[in-house]
């Protein structure tokens, strides 16, 4: 299958009505939110998936910016022919409240002053970063997302909108994140923090429309893109080579590959990014934790989304353990949940580049078989005015035992058993609309095999009648049908 971009892209805005209620206590008004979106929504609104991206990370997930000189960061998997794939899903992604990207943050101007808001954006959390997300996806008119997908603190707001609004995640993907911060990475944070705010030009914030923090900030995104990388990535794209000369210098200038690289990245960092943005962001990274009472079982209490947690084996910044850890901790409280580890010597940053396992492991955990791909689609039905012994007749030539009933216009309007037509013999009845029940237990064309399995346990039966939104009758899936597919995978 021929795999495509996207193509161009144009960055939306959403503006949120009223005020923001912060997990601080603070609130926060005329907000706006920067998002794009590729596909298109279906008419059931039920192919939305939400992508959620990393600290330095921005809505530009996919395609191309006019004069752009690289598509989105996540082009890998997204577009026709992808796991991701426009022709069958809507992809959305945001930038975070607090970014500077084209989300309200403290670059953002502060409608009270007229000026950036600088040190007076409120401090925010991951949980606030997604209620602002959340009101994004309602302002689309979605009421359940299909899948919520994202990686590092892209992984955290995954895990939170599956706390914090169960019913809205069908399924998710948080890979190589944590349910809450270790000392380790605080740690790392905090380095990178303390770089800033110890450049003279921060100035305590106020720094628009001045020179910018720029030594600061470059130091902050080196320390930071080391805990990215692996020994193995770093020995194998670096070693000890020199950089444009073949002897030490022997003083403090540039001498190695790695050193030049590490700058290049502070360097081209400082032009796409807002030094207080940083700050802020890095610190809601610190807050997130997920346990309840020193708890993760219980603090995941909540979730209800079949869940694919993924790791990378290489990666020490967020290692498998705290994937594990997330893996056992659903398993406890009954989740659907299934694990996946990414082999790759990049260290964390794997999961932007593994395409292969990528669209590989994603595809497959989000592509269902739907119960139109198994159903009986040659059903035996008869019309609401039929009576009990062309039913009875009915039954016996096709050796079934349901009868789905249907008006002129093949509209399902009820349903006659074998053990109706049995009682209407016993009690003499001979009208089919005496015995027929109308509250009949359906299913949908593109609803998971789990979840008719699921409906008829629950109501043990052992068929359902397949129905379209015009409530018109398509087929018949029945215990026999999910049983042999089953036993055939």
């Amino acid at each position: 299958m021929k795999k495509e971009s996207v193509g161009l892209v144009e960055t939306q805005y959403f503006n949120l009505d009223g005020e923001l209620n912060l997990e601080s206590g603070e609130t926060l008004n005329d907000i706006q939110i920067a998002y794009e979106t590729y596909g298109k929504l279906n008419k059931e609104k039920n192919n939305a998936i939400l992508i959620c991206h990393a600290l330095s990370g921005d809505a530009h997930v996919a395609g191309w910016h006019k004069d752009d000189a690289k598509p989105g960061w996540w082009d890998i998997i997204i577009g026709p022919g992808r796991c991701l794939d426009t022709r069958k899903y809507f992809i959305i992604s945001s930038n975070v409240l607090g970014g500077c990207k084209g989300s309200t943050g403290p670059s953002s101007i502060n409608p009270k002053t007229g000026k950036q808001y600088g040190l007076n954006f409120p401090i925010i959390t991951i949980k606030d970063m997604v209620k602002a997300q959340k009101k994004l996806i309602e302002h689309l008119k979605i009421k359940q997302l299909l899948a919520v997908i994202g990686g590092s603190m892209g992984g955290m707001q995954v895990l939170e909108w599956c706390n914090s609004y169960p019913k809205m995640v069908r399924k998710a993907i948080p890979i190589a994140t944590a349910a809450h911060s270790s000392p380790q990475q605080i740690a790392f944070n905090e380095v990178g923090r303390r770089a800033i705010i110890s450049d003279p030009n921060w100035k305590k914030g106020n720094y628009y429309n001045e020179e910018i923090p720029k030594d600061g900030l470059s130091l902050a995104r080196m320390i930071a893109h080391i805990t990215y990388l692996s020994y193995e990535s770093m020995y194998e794209k670096f070693g000890r080579r020199l950089q444009d000369k073949e002897e030490y210098s022997f003083d403090f200038n540039l001498d190695f590959e790695v050193e030049s690289y590490l700058h290049y990245q502070g360097e081209s960092f400082v032009k796409r990014f807002d030094a207080n943005s940083y700050l802020y962001i890095s610190k809601a990274i610190d807050y997130f934790d997920l346990t309840s009472n020193g708890s993760l079982i219980d603090g995941l209490k909540n979730i209800k989304s079949k869940i694919l947690v993924i790791s990378v084996d290489s990666d020490w910044l967020y290692p498998p353990s705290q994937s594990e850890e997330i893996v056992m901790a659903l398993t406890a409280n009954g989740v659907e949940v299934s694990y996946a580890e990414i082999k790759s010597p990049y260290g964390h940053d794997a999961f932007l580049l593994e395409a292969g396992q990528l669209n590989y492991i994603l595809g497959d955990f989000l592509t269902d078989t739907l119960v139109q791909d198994v159903m009986a689609y040659e059903v035996a039905s008869i019309k609401e005015d039929a009576t009990l012994e062309e039913a009875a007749k009915l039954m016996m030539d096709c050796r079934i035992t349901h009868i789905p009933v249907v008006s002129s216009e093949n509209t399902l309007i009820g349903i006659v058993t074998a053990w109706d037509i049995s009682k209407a013999v016993a009690l003499k009845i001979d009208n089919l609309d005496q015995i027929m029940t109308r509250n009949v237990i359906i299913s949908r064309l593109d609803e998971s095999i789990e979840k008719a399995a699921e409906k008829m346990k629950k109501h043990n039966i052992s068929s359902l009648p397949v129905v379209d939104h015009e409530q018109k009758i398509k087929g018949l899936i029945t215990t026999d049908q999910i049983s042999t597919l089953i036993t055939r995978y």
